[in-house]
């Protein structure tokens, strides 16, 4: 991992969250390097418009996060996901979409991405996503998560019953009403005035939400709910 460390109002050092941008289209790759550069606790560590290029970057610098696009012209952000977990890597992984992109990026969650960004998010939006996926979390984009949610209601294939019952035991009633609101794009904070529990709490339902369904990000977790009947189609 990158060493970079900056002095916070108390004089204390304090790392830097180092990034690595994949994007081939320029505009995008640009904007999203000022967002990064433009932050006091973000480093840009590099940024690469292609495959072989990103993929070369990943070994040289090791980023703590990669944010890469699905589509690159000589390859697919899936494979350098792919590689990534092959080498044993410890950066996370934020994949950055268009909207309606679903396929790809349910493939990326089968790969092991952790968070997952609409290309025309806010600043803010982009840099909150990075800390929250740095501390354990999962990020995704509301309309990301709730595009999702349809296209798996819409499918004609049946929840697997059995395993629907086995996890239906398995969740408490508290775990799956917030399954229910991360479902609709709900973030930990914004679930937690909505129940009135503080949003640790709501983190270590989701944790806890996670180990249960064997899955490692919100919208696996989805996608895995729906599947399996917890979380129910709209009437």
């Amino acid at each position: 991992m990158n060493l970079s460390h900056i002095k916070n109002q108390a004089g204390i050092m304090q790392k830097l969250t180092s990034v690595l941008i994949v994007e081939d289209d320029e505009s995008t790759r640009e904007r999203f390097s000022r967002v990064i550069s433009g932050h006091p606790q973000l480093e840009l560590l590099g940024s690469a418009g292609d495959y072989v290029s990103a993929c070369e970057l990943l070994l040289k610098l090791n980023p703590d996060i990669l944010l890469t696009d699905l589509d690159l012209p000589d390859g697919n952000g899936v494979d350098l996901i792919h590689e990534i977990k092959m080498r044993g890597l410890e950066t996370e992984i934020m994949v950055i979409s268009v909207f309606g992109d679903e396929r790809h990026v349910v493939r990326a969650i089968e790969a092991g991405a952790g968070g997952y960004l609409l290309k025309d998010g806010e600043a803010d939006q982009i840099a909150n996503a990075i800390f929250q996926l740095m501390n354990g979390g999962a990020p995704i984009s509301p309309a990301i998560a709730q595009h999702l949610l349809k296209r798996f209601r819409n499918t004609k294939e049946k929840p697997v019953e059995e395993s629907s019952e086995h996890t239906m035991e398995a969740l408490t009633k508290r775990e799956q009403e917030i399954l229910n609101f991360v479902s609709q794009g709900y973030t930990a904070h914004e679930i937690a005035e909505q129940i009135n529990i503080s949003h640790h709490t709501v983190n270590t339902h989701i944790r806890n939400i996670y180990s249960k369904l064997e899955v490692n990000s919100r919208a696996e977790a989805v996608m895995k709910g729906v599947q399996r009947g917890i979380i129910k189609s709209e009437q």
